[in-house]
């Protein structure tokens, strides 16, 4: 058996949740699928997440990018008196995409106790690379 990243027990139902009533669910983004060391979400290409001429918008596919990166994250971090918030999120728009779903995938290129990196692929139904971001994010006191 594979050692997991996760320090959380989670289920994506709880996950998708959790989310439905912020951004990410306003743009219709689902999580479906984690494995031991990334997480998949998938999001619709349609009026909400488009530009007016009809392409996907680069900042709806930053939302997917951090919200996947937030997500895993937050689920790599044991104690429970913290939290995380990102710091820097960037994006390379690579290929346009006009329909159907985007789906993103998550992995960690570095998980430290006070600062982690994501690398974030997203990908269209084709499998095309559409963008590849890289979120870093870090590890804070919870305030109460």
């Amino acid at each position: 058996m594979n050692p997991t990243i996760w320090k959380k027990e989670f289920t994506l139902e709880g996950i998708n949740n959790i989310i439905a009533d912020c951004m990410p669910g306003y743009l219709g983004i689902v999580f479906t699928e984690a494995g031991d060391d990334y997480l998949m979400a998938k999001m619709p290409i349609h009026e909400r997440t488009k530009q007016p001429i009809g392409l996907l918008h680069g900042g709806a596919s930053v939302v997917l990018a951090e919200t996947i990166g937030s997500v895993a994250a937050l689920l790599c971090v044991e104690d429970s008196t913290k939290t995380i918030v990102g710091v820097e999120i960037n994006a390379n728009h690579l290929k346009s995409a006009q329909k159907g779903f985007v789906f993103g995938k998550t992995y960690p290129l570095r998980i430290g106790r006070n600062l982690q990196v994501w690398n974030i692929e997203i990908r269209d139904e084709a499998e095309q690379m559409v963008c590849i971001s890289r979120f870093t994010v870090a590890v804070i006191d919870l305030k109460s």
